[in-house]
C-alpha cells in the first residue's frame, strides 16, 4: 500500500474511542429504555406490575433504535450502559485528563457520584492507555442512590422523584467493581470511597488532585464535594460539574463556593448539562 494512503492513528486514540462507545452503548444499533406509563390511567396497573418485576430482577423496557444525537449528548437513559453522561462529556473528560498528563499537573483523579462507574472507568482507561505510572482514580459514591434532601435547604432538590429513581440510581459497590473488572481496569490504582459525601470526602486520604468530577445532582451533595475537594486541586487541574446546567441545586452550590473563595476562572459549557473550568491559582 502506498505510504501516501496511510493515515496514522495512534492505538491509544483507537482504544479510547472504542471504550467510549462501549461505556455509552453507542456501539449498538438499537437501544432499550426504561418503559414508563404514557397516560395517567395506565399508572394504576403499570406501576404495581413494574414493582413486582423489579423485585424479581426483571425490568420493563421499550425497544428503540439508537438516537445517536441523544446518546452523544447524554439525554437518554440507557438501560445497560455503564454511564449516562454521553459522548460529549466523555470527550471533555478525555481532553482534561490528556491535558494534565501533557502538562504534568500533580495529583490524582476523583469522581464524586459515579452511578455504574462508567466515567471513572474511562478515567482509569485514559491513564492506562498513556502509561501513567502513579496516579490513583478515586471512586466516591453512597452506592445507595441519592440522599433524602433536608427540608428547606433547596426546594428543587425536594422535587426530585427519589422513589421513582431509587432502584435505578442505587448501584451496589459490588456491581461497580464488576464493571471495572469487565473492562480489565480494576487494579490497585482504583480506590473506592463508599458512603455519603458528608461522611467520606472531608476526611478522604487524598493528598493532591489533578481532576475532580462532581456528579452529585443536589445542592448539599455538591456543596460538600466541592468544599472538601477543591482545596486539594492543583493549579492547572480541572473541576468538572456534570449537572451544572441541568440541576439548579448543583449550580447554586458551585456559584456560592466560587464567590466565597474568589474563584474567577471562566466556566466553560460542555453540553446542555455539564460545565468545567481549569484552576489557575
Amino acid at each position: 500500500m502506498s505510504a501516501g494512503l496511510v493515515t496514522e492513528v495512534r492505538v491509544e486514540e483507537m482504544y479510547l474511542a472504542l471504550l467510549k462507545k462501549c461505556l455509552t452503548r453507542s456501539i449498538a444499533p438499537e437501544t432499550f429504555s426504561a418503559a414508563e406509563p404514557w397516560f395517567r390511567l395506565m399508572r394504576w396497573w403499570f406501576l404495581p406490575v413494574q414493582a413486582f418485576l423489579l423485585a424479581r430482577g426483571w425490568t420493563v423496557v421499550r425497544r428503540e433504535p439508537l438516537d445517536s444525537t441523544m446518546r452523544s449528548e447524554g439525554r437518554d437513559w440507557p438501560v445497560d450502559a455503564e454511564t449516562m453522561i454521553g459522548l460529549k462529556r466523555l470527550d471533555n473528560l478525555q481532553f482534561c485528563v490528556e491535558r494534565i498528563l501533557e502538562d504534568g499537573v500533580r495529583g490524582d483523579l476523583i469522581e464524586a457520584g459515579v452511578w455504574r462507574g462508567g466515567a471513572s472507568i474511562f478515567m482509569r482507561g485514559v491513564l492506562k492507555a498513556y502509561g501513567d505510572p502513579t496516579r490513583l482514580v478515586w471512586v466516591a459514591d453512597s452506592f445507595q442512590g441519592l440522599p433524602a434532601p433536608r427540608p428547606g435547604v433547596w426546594r428543587d432538590d425536594e422535587r426530585i422523584p427519589l422513589v421513582k429513581f431509587a432502584r435505578t440510581l442505587a448501584v451496589p459497590l459490588e456491581q461497580v467493581r464488576a464493571n471495572f473488572e469487565r473492562y480489565e481496569l480494576l487494579d490497585d490504582r482504583v480506590r473506592f470511597l463508599p458512603g455519603w459525601f458528608k461522611d467520606t470526602l472531608p476526611t478522604a486520604p487524598i493528598e493532591r488532585l489533578a481532576l475532580m468530577r462532581l456528579d452529585g445532582d443536589m445542592y448539599e451533595s455538591t456543596q460538600v464535594a466541592i468544599g472538601s475537594l477543591y482545596p486539594k486541586l492543583s493549579g492547572g487541574g480541572y473541576c468538572i460539574i456534570d449537572d451544572y446546567y441541568s440541576h439548579s441545586g448543583a449550580r447554586q452550590a458551585v456559584t456560592e463556593y466560587r464567590e466565597q473563595n474568589g474563584i474567577v476562572d471562566p466556566i466553560q459549557q460542555i453540553d446542555w448539562s455539564g460545565a468545567f473550568w481549569r484552576r489557575t491559582a
